[in-house]
This record gives C-alpha cells, structure tokens and sequence, in this order.
C-alpha cells in the first residue's frame, strides 16, 4: 500500500512539474506576442556625418524577429525622396539587418534609412512604428573610386573551399566558408548551433554552406559580390603608377591612387600608406603577393584600412610576426603565417590558412 501512495505521489509531482512548466511556456508566449521588437542601434548612427559611401546600412534588435520579414520591401533606403537598389539581408545571431548598397553612394549625399512595421518576431509581433533614421556620407578624398563589397563586407574572413587555424588564432569578426562544407573549416573546435557555429578563437561567428537557413543563401551572395568586387577592382583602368618599384615596395611611400603589377609583388621591408582618412588605394598585382617576417604595412596621415584595396591573382603570404593592412582579394589563396596580423579583410576565391594569427574586421 506505501508503494503505491508513493508512486501516486510521484506521478502528482511529476504532473504538477510538467503543469507549471507549460504555464512559463505559455508566459513566454505572451510575452513574444505582445512586446514588439525594439532597434537598439544602427550603423551609420542617427544623424552622423561622415559615413563610407561603399558601406553597408544595419540595425540591430534586442530581440530575434522573424527573417521572412527582413526584406527590400521593409528595410529600404533613399535619398530625395528615391529608394535606392540593394540586397538586404538578416544575420540571425547578431540580430541585425544589413542593407548592402548596390552602387556606391555618393559623397556628401543625405540618406534615410526605414525598418517598416512590417518587420516582426518570430511570435509573429510587429514593430509598434516604423525605425527611421538619417545619416550623410563623407566628403571625397584622393584617389580611385572607392570598391563596393557589398555583403562581403559582412564577413572579416570569408573564402570558398577552406578555413583552416593553428590555435590560437585570434579573428574579430565573422567567417564564412561556401560552397565548401563546414567540415572544411578547421583548428577552431567550434560548436554548433542552428544556422552558425561559435569559437573561442572568433569573436563573431562561423558560417558554412551546409548549415541551416538563411546561412546557405547568405553565404552564396557574399561570394558573388567577393567575385564582383575583385572584378571590379582588376578592371579599374589608367593606373597612376605601372610596376612601382619594380614590384618590391619595402621602404616605399605610397601615396593615394591605382597602382598595377604586371609581376609579383614584395614587401621586404616596412611599408608606409600615406593619405587622408577618406583617400583610397587599389594595388592590382598580376602576380603573388607577400610581407617578408617581421615587416609591417603602416598606415600615416588618417589613412584607414577599410579603403585600402589588395587585388591579388595569386596567392597571398604573410610572414611570421608580419602586420598587413587594407582588403586582401585573392583569386587564390591567402596564407598567414604564426604570429602573423592584418587589419583588413580576407576574402580568397580558394582558401585561407592561418598560423597562430590575428585578424580585425574593419569597420565600414
């Protein structure tokens, strides 16, 4: 009779648990139906000055919301009363939307960028009114036009058929690998979550073409616009300087403007990038690229990475305890190796290897 009570007991208990943990379901149910989403922050901020006319436009929400409404018909952008063209994608984990632009902006023009009440969570809330905010971009500097990225300029390493790490690596920003699996992307012991994965050498996130939706359609835009984007940068015509140094740059001043190799390129010695902060560089090299160890690019003057362009058709090599800075597209592979650093951008058309190394994201 006492193991019976005991079992009837038990089961009441269990019963009660299983009760009561359906009511907290239901409360966070209610509470995701009820409470629109709120934009936290957005890039270029509220009525800023100065904003990159090749970068892209985000907002981040405090909550989750639903990607089937994070498109070109909720999240727009114009100037005088005219929507401009772009791709408008939803990075889940970071819970922003990006609009990435699909012509540059021009320069001292005024923006207005618009999240609709279209947007809602995943409860199926909308937004309660409508997100606007401006923003003006910068002023022209010296030099070629700028090269738009577009969503590539979403990733700090993004490549096609491997990633690899010796650890430690230390990356801020995100990576992505496609149309290679994320079985590709090596040395990072990352764990997986639904459409990403995390690493402790990554202060961002992974993405590979076999994870879940939206990552595979991501990924693929981001390496079409890689590949328009090292078009675009290869084609540039009219260089102002033709095989500069006879293709070794150490100890070489460069000042801003479109240089072309018809050879490869060496850095055997320290590099300075002299120019303002809205100057810009495209160095098209038709052959490989590499920073002996040790040496280092040096940015002078307000010159910034972000519009530094390295347009390499072989292969990229970066010595041991080298510091590079700009974009690096490589129609081939890029190879960094231990204690080695870029302020930049890796964007390969094949792989990307990394020793012990660091890599910052730039922000546009």
């Amino acid at each position: 009779m006492k193991k019976n009570k005991s079992l009837k007991n038990y089961l009441l208990l269990l019963l009660a648990i299983i009760t009561l943990s359906m009511v907290f379901i239901g409360c966070d149910a209610a509470i995701d139906s009820q409470d629109p989403p709120l934009v936290g922050s957005t890039l270029p901020a509220h009525e800023s000055t100065g904003a990159n006319i090749n970068g892209t436009i985000t907002a981040t929400f405090n909550e989750p919301v639903d990607p089937a409404t994070i498109t070109t018909a909720t999240f727009t952008v114009s100037t005088g009363g005219s929507d401009i063209a772009g791709i408008v994608t939803y990075d889940a984990p970071n819970k922003k939307a990006i609009f990435a632009p699909s012509a540059n902006l021009v320069n001292m023009g005024e923006y207005t960028a618009t999240l609709t009440t279209g947007v809602k969570t995943i409860g199926g809330t909308a937004m309660s009114q409508d997100k606007i905010w401006t923003f003006t971009t910068a002023s022209a500097g010296i030099g070629p036009s700028p090269v738009n990225l577009r969503t590539a300029a979403n990733y700090a390493i993004l490549a096609k058929t491997a990633i690899s790490t010796v650890p430690d690596s230390v990356i801020t920003g995100d990576v992505g690998l496609s149309p290679a699996a994320e079985s590709y992307m090596t040395g990072f012991s990352q764990t997986d979550a639904t459409g990403y994965a995390t690493s402790f050498q990554v202060s961002g996130f992974l993405y590979a073409a076999d994870m879940a939706a939206p990552t595979a359609i991501n990924l693929t835009t981001a390496v079409e616009d890689m590949l328009t984007a090292y078009t675009d940068a290869a084609g540039r015509s009219t260089p102002d300087q033709l095989n500069f140094g006879a293709g070794e740059i150490g100890g070489q001043s460069l000042v801003p403007g479109l240089y072309k190799w018809t050879s490869s390129v060496t850095i055997g010695s320290n590099v300075t990038i002299n120019g303002g902060a809205n100057d810009t560089w495209i160095f098209q090299v038709d052959g490989d690229l590499s920073i002996g160890s040790d040496f280092d690019v040096i940015l002078s003057g307000g010159a910034q990475a972000k519009n530094i362009i390295w347009q390499v058709a072989g292969e990229v090599t970066l010595g041991t305890g080298a510091h590079f800075e700009g974009i690096v597209l490589t129609q081939t592979s890029i190879t960094m190796n231990t204690g080695s650093s870029i302020n930049g951008r890796l964007l390969a058309q094949t792989n990307v290897a990394l020793d012990q190394a660091t890599v910052t994201n730039p922000a546009m």
